[in-house]
């Protein structure tokens, strides 16, 4: 099959969260079974300093808000990936510094609607052949809001490519004003309660929702949690059809284990296998105590050391870390190490911690690829108490790395975490630890237990065994996808 994956972000060339992840790795997970996947995305100028040297392979026009554009399609080798990706070049929406979807004031940026509106008319050009790359798909893959019209421009086209649309997130909706809906020519009859008005607005996300032949989330328990109220924002009803249509499908993401694997991670400071975990993260651990500028990393690593990467936002829990760790930290029975930003108060909270317990607690604000790494093989326990994750990539690397997740009960984390009750330990399949009420009380009696069991060696070390022999690559959720992909409608 020929697959036209379309995303706003992939890595390595841009990455703002998950969705990079997946669009750099499950691509090249469809393509090692036998498919002709092409992956395209915007070229912002970000990628285009990245990757300078381009070949122009089409020139085309296409439609934008009361204008026509001039794009063209470029291709650029990406060594990390090993093929060529393809960029949509319109610079007067996408040559602008720095985040794919924010300005410098850190808000969106004013135009995102009629920027990914574009994207998506040009990818429907693209899997039509008519964008002068003598190009046809078969199938044609869309990813979160911004690609969410790609389905329904797909939906007009006699005989067109299958279309699936995969939600990575349903906070995030895509919405833009009528307005935009009619600046932008688009058919009159989308403009619906079966279509992609939302209260008097246009929603990119339900555009693909409604008009996919597919819908899939990135796990099983997600796919289940949107078709509630809790966790679908004003979208359960239509989360609820799609299910009962059959058109609505929990796949697992998968990790790129050739980028997240303890045995060849080049960030490492010991590389380390399942035969020699023990010492291989006993270094990793004093290594990183060390960089972090503690004076007796031997000493310190007595301590567990917990580990959070992510943002700092109330979805990730970040509030209940804040409430649970200080009285362990003043009581110097833990290590915190933190790597993240987010919402300016959460990140001031989290200096404050740093200030407040200087032999204890190390703050890392930003990101950064290689301490992500480090903290993965160092760190004991990986701290993941999320309200809701669709899939969580974190749990996953930190179980291919021996380190035990401490997670809330909520979608990819409940599906694959294993809780250390004593029917699992006793049947060696614990692979974390697991609460099920996002509050602080639930998180604190889980932690807890966690520390207690670090104090276990025996058991501690084979819930380690256990999580790393768990296989989290992409081939079982490609094969899933390709699945899809031929399913008759």
């Amino acid at each position: 099959m020929k697959i036209l994956f379309a995303t706003s972000e992939a890595h390595p060339l841009v990455k703002t969260g998950g969705l990079a992840d997946v669009s750099g790795s499950l691509p090249r997970a469809l393509a090692g079974l036998g498919h002709e996947v092409q992956l395209v995305l915007p070229a912002y100028q970000s990628v285009m300093e990245k990757y300078p040297l381009y070949e122009v392979l089409s020139h085309f026009s296409v439609g934008g808000a009361g204008r026509t554009l001039n794009a063209r399609m470029l291709a650029v080798w990406v060594p990390e990936l090993e093929q060529k990706v393809w960029l949509l070049d319109i610079p007067e929406l996408f040559h602008r510094p720095g985040n794919p979807y924010l300005g410098p004031d850190g808000q969106d940026w004013w135009d995102n609607g009629e920027r990914f509106a574009v994207f998506s008319r040009a990818v429907a050009e693209v899997a039509m052949d008519r964008a002068g790359l003598n190009w046809r798909a078969d199938v044609v893959h869309a990813n979160d809001w911004q690609t969410g019209l790609v389905p329904a421009f797909l939906r007009e086209e006699a005989n067109p490519p299958r279309t699936v649309f995969t939600i990575h997130n349903m906070a995030y909706a895509g919405y833009f004003p009528k307005s935009l809906f009619d600046s932008l020519w688009l058919p009159w009859q989308w403009w619906s309660i079966e279509g992609v008005e939302f209260y008097g607005q246009m929603s990119m996300l339900k555009a693909g929702i409604q008009y996919a032949d597919s819908v899939t989330t990135v796990s099983p328990s997600y796919a289940r949690e949107i078709c509630s109220e809790e966790f679908a924002y004003g979208f359960a009803g239509i989360m609820r059809a799609t299910r009962d249509q059959g058109r609505l499908h929990g796949i697992l993401n998968g990790i790129d284990t050739r980028h997240w694997n303890p045995a060849t991670d080049p960030y490492l400071h010991s590389n380390y296998s399942l035969s020699e975990y023990v010492a291989g993260k006993q270094q990793n651990k004093q290594a990183l105590l060390q960089q972090l500028g503690v004076a007796d990393p031997a000493a310190a690593a007595e301590l567990p050391l917990l580990g959070f990467i992510g943002r700092l936002v109330m979805q990730k829990g970040i509030d209940l870390i804040l409430q649970v760790l200080p009285r362990l930290l003043q009581q110097g029975r833990i290590n915190l190490v933190c790597v993240g930003s987010g919402e300016a108060h959460f990140e001031q909270a989290l200096r404050q911690l740093a200030v407040e317990h200087p032999e204890h607690a190390f703050v890392h604000i930003g990101y950064s690829e290689a301490l992500a790494h480090q903290v993965e093989a160092g760190a004991d326990i990986f701290l993941m108490p999320s309200r809701f994750e669709p899939c969580g990539l974190n749990q996953l690397y930190s179980l291919a790395y021996g380190t035990l997740p401490l997670v809330h009960h909520t979608g990819g984390l409940a599906d694959t975490v294993v809780n250390a009750t004593e029917e699992n330990l006793a049947q060696k399949t614990a692979t974390g630890f697991v609460f099920y009420d996002p509050g602080e009380h639930a998180m604190r009696s889980a932690l807890e237990h966690a520390l207690f069991l670090y104090r276990q060696p025996e058991q501690w070390q084979q819930m380690q065994r256990t999580a790393m022999e768990q296989s989290f690559g992409w081939e079982q959720s490609a094969q899933a996808y390709v699945d899809l992909y031929t399913k008759e409608s």
